[in-house]
């Protein structure tokens, strides 16, 4: 089973085509289409407006070293 992930336009017809070279040889697929209820919007995403936690600076001497950070069996 190969798995492809694309968009496709619908044209109003309510017909689309998937423009996506696939590396498969020519003959019938079944194929199973999943769409999302609304259409997505054009253009680029807006950015990511994440949570910022301001914790101050990084303490003094701060190793991050796994062997400061793990005890002797690794964990």
């Amino acid at each position: 089973m190969k798995v492809i992930e694309t968009t496709v336009y619908v044209a109003p017809s309510g017909v689309f085509t998937v423009q996506e070279k696939l590396d498969l040889p020519p003959g019938r697929y079944r194929v199973v289409v999943i769409a999302n209820e609304t259409p997505e919007p054009e253009g680029p995403r807006p950015p990511l407006d994440l949570p910022v936690l301001d914790v101050g600076p990084w303490p003094e001497g701060l190793s991050l070293r796994r062997e400061d950070m793990y005890g002797d069996d690794g964990r």
